[in-house]
């Protein structure tokens, strides 16, 4: 069974992918037409969506070794 905190830290990492995929997504489709500042604005965001994956990761391993 999970504890409280590493249940939500599963969670958060969930809705970091699904946010990520969604801004993926509109970034992808031919409907959609951003000019460059917009697209630069999503992509940003994406690169910051991950690096906080990434931060979740190393805070899980930090965690593991104490």
């Amino acid at each position: 069974m999970l504890t409280h905190q590493a249940y939500f830290q599963h969670e958060l990492e969930k809705l970091l992918r699904v946010e990520i995929q969604k801004l993926k997504d509109n970034l992808v489709t031919a409907h959609t037409t951003f000019d460059y500042p917009t697209m630069k604005h999503h992509i940003g965001i994406i690169a910051g969506l991950q690096l906080a994956l990434q931060l979740c990761e190393e805070a899980e391993s930090i965690a593991n070794r104490a």
